[in-house]
């Protein structure tokens, strides 16, 4: 099977608008950290994300980092971009190894102003995005960390379909925006309770029923959202 089948926005496509896009596509392998692209920069390339996940991260004046947004095989990389001159102040890197279809932005930029039916896929992804965004912002004001961290590595597990996760501590901070510390403390009280075993850079999922009875209530909103995203069958994300 091809490898840009595995991505939903491709496949959501008629043949000639996927055809538009695949025939500037190349495949290509992405390593832990590898930058998708930068803050207030017009990336050189777009990403179909295939496997793995990217992080789309904000960062403060002091440094500090927080991540906003999480793209796996459901979408593509630098959409924002496309939708006019205003600079992106996120940026977005590989936080689990991955493979994509990589095209030039400017062939991207190209069929999204060419195509309408490429365009309303895009926009939908965006808006998509928008909506987890709101959620996520509304999730770490008023939930707990636990909760949150629950949530997220079931949306991680979501897109890699494994129960073995492998992310640093440090990036389970950022995604918390919280001390590494009470990373340790959250995922220590979830190893305890037998939903997950825990080490340094590596999460096995042991109980998801029960992690999911953890989570916070945001993650059964953020799970319907891609079941609802290209309008795709229910049975069609259970891939997710």
């Amino acid at each position: 099977m091809p490898s840009e089948s595995n991505n939903l926005f491709l496949r959501s496509l008629s043949p000639a608008a996927r055809d538009l896009l695949v025939s500037s596509c190349t495949p290509v392998d992405l390593p832990l950290r590898a930058d998708l692209y930068e803050a207030e920069r017009v990336p050189a390339y777009a990403y179909f994300m295939t496997s793995g996940i990217a992080s789309v991260v904000t960062a403060m004046p002091d440094g500090a980092t927080a991540e906003v947004g999480l793209i796996g095989h459901e979408g593509l990389t630098g959409s924002l971009h496309l939708l006019g001159p205003a600079p992106v102040s996120t940026s977005c890197f590989v936080q689990l190894e991955a493979k994509a279809q990589r095209i030039p932005f400017a062939k991207l930029q190209r069929a999204y102003q060419s195509s309408e039916e490429i365009r309303d896929r895009i926009l939908e992804f965006v808006q998509t995005q928008a909506l987890s965004l709101g959620q996520l912002a509304g999730c770490h004001r008023l939930h707990e960390a636990e909760e949150r961290l629950a949530r997220w590595l079931l949306m991680a597990q979501d897109r890699v379909q494994s129960d073995d996760l492998y992310f640093t501590q440090e990036f389970l901070a950022m995604m918390l925006g919280a001390r590494r510390t009470t990373v340790t403390m959250v995922a220590g009280s979830l190893q305890r309770s037998g939903l997950i075993e825990y080490k340094r850079g590596r999460v096995k999922i042991l109980d998801r029923e029960s992690l999911e009875g953890a989570a916070c209530d945001c993650y059964k909103v953020m799970k319907q959202l891609f079941v609802n995203l290209y309008k795709q069958p229910v049975g069609e994300l259970q891939q997710l």
